[in-house]
């Protein structure tokens, strides 16, 4: 607002009813004809810089070198009555505003032109439509300052906004700033790495030149070979034939390769199998030996153990029988324990306290069964043999060695 209007009050415009002089045309205010006060706000709101500068130089006939406050003033100033400028700018006003003049021209009523006024004023549209109610020929006192105080109003809140707007503005100039310069960053990497780029392919296209370039020798060259074959076969005409003999004579040593490495392996078995043999029958006269031996020990001293219960702890299940046999023959009673292969410790211990004398295969047994036979004998005193070889021959000699000892 113009320092020279802000002191004069709206009203002193008008009757003093408070009320504009009646209109019963349609003829809108003109802008001379409107109170001194608005004119500073219609020429702030409505007009830009650049277009009121035009308008300036137009009424003057040439170029005016006052500053925008001066050109600002100076326009106002004119608008007091009808003359060269306040007609350019009332055309100027009348074409910018076209549109909204013509959705105000239906407004029959003082009431009217508020809702419209109200309307734009929410949608932020409000330079226009504050021309259009300002001039409208329904629009009284109480419009018109109305209209005024609200744009005054109006006029400091885009004030604060554009303070607040500046300092966006200055913070996102300085990031557009940094921005840049990281631009600039990236661009100067980006065209070094493109540069680099261009290096290499540079390289590679001289290298696949060069390598195309060999191919292509080494086609001419064995294209030469070629020839120099065909010659060849053409000058000695059984070359083929000999070819194939010698590819058989190949193949052939490479089955003879083959069959004598069959061979050794064959060798190798037969080896093997010859010492398991040698092996099997130094066992088998072994236990010919011991059973000779056995049999010789029976027929001079044949094994007595009456009414005794000789507990078997452990040994080949396919060998249980033949140790029954032989501790029936003795006239023992026979009683087997598996030595924890599949029966528990508990039947372990009864049977050790049910048996008068105990042997114990060592080599079938488990760990636990074998320190649980050896603490119970040595606790109750009772005999015990232990045999390390699960066969018929050793349990026979752990009978005849139990017999001894009883």
């Amino acid at each position: 607002m113009c320092d020279n209007d802000s002191k004069q009050p709206l009203a002193q415009f008008f009757a003093q009813t408070g009320l504009a002089p009646a209109k019963t045309g349609s003829r809108r205010y003109r802008l001379w004809e409107l109170p001194a006060n608005t004119h500073c706000p219609v020429i702030g709101v409505c007009l830009p810089l650049g277009l009121l500068r035009k308008l300036v130089n137009k009424g003057v006939r040439g170029e005016t070198l006052a500053d925008d406050y001066e050109i600002h003033v100076g326009a106002v100033a004119e608008c007091a009555s009808r003359n060269r400028l306040s007609n350019l700018l009332q055309e100027a006003l009348d074409v910018r505003f076209a549109q909204v003049l013509h959705r105000f021209r239906r407004a029959a009523s003082d009431d009217a032109v508020m809702a419209l006024w109200r309307e734009a004023t929410a949608q932020g549209d409000v330079a226009g439509a504050f021309w259009a109610a300002l001039t409208h020929p329904r629009s009284d006192f109480r419009v018109q300052d109305t209209v005024l105080r609200e744009m005054h109003m109006i006029q400091h809140q885009a004030g604060a906004v554009t303070r607040i707007d500046l300092a966006r503005y200055q913070l996102m100039h300085e990031e557009h700033a940094a921005l840049s310069a990281e631009l600039a960053q990236h661009q100067q990497r980006h065209a070094r790495a493109l540069a680099e780029k261009a290096g290499e392919m540079a390289q590679m296209q001289g290298q696949w030149l060069a390598a195309r370039a060999d191919l292509a020798s080494r086609d001419q060259q064995l294209a030469v070979m070629q020839l120099r074959l065909d010659a060849l076969n053409d000058s000695v005409p059984d070359l083929e034939s000999r070819a194939r003999l010698r590819e058989k004579l190949n193949q052939s040593s490479a089955r003879l390769v083959q069959r004598d490495e069959q061979i050794a392996q064959l060798r190798q078995q037969l080896a093997a199998a010859t010492r398991q043999l040698a092996a099997a029958q130094d066992e088998r006269a072994e236990s010919q030996a011991a059973l000779a031996d056995d049999a010789a020990a029976d027929a001079v001293d044949p094994v007595v153990l009456a009414d005794k219960v000789i507990l078997c702890v452990g040994g080949r299940s396919a060998s249980v029988p033949s140790y029954r046999g032989m501790t029936e023959e003795a006239g023992a009673r026979f009683a087997h324990h598996d030595g924890g292969q599949e029966q528990g410790s508990e039947s372990l211990d009864a049977n050790l306290a049910a048996a008068d004398l105990v042997i114990c295969q060592t080599g079938c047994i488990s760990h636990g069964a074998y320190w649980r036979v050896k603490e119970h004998c040595k606790r109750t005193g009772k005999r015990c043999v232990f045999v390390e070889n699960p066969s018929s021959t050793s349990y026979s000699r752990g009978l005849r060695q139990i017999a001894v000892l009883n």
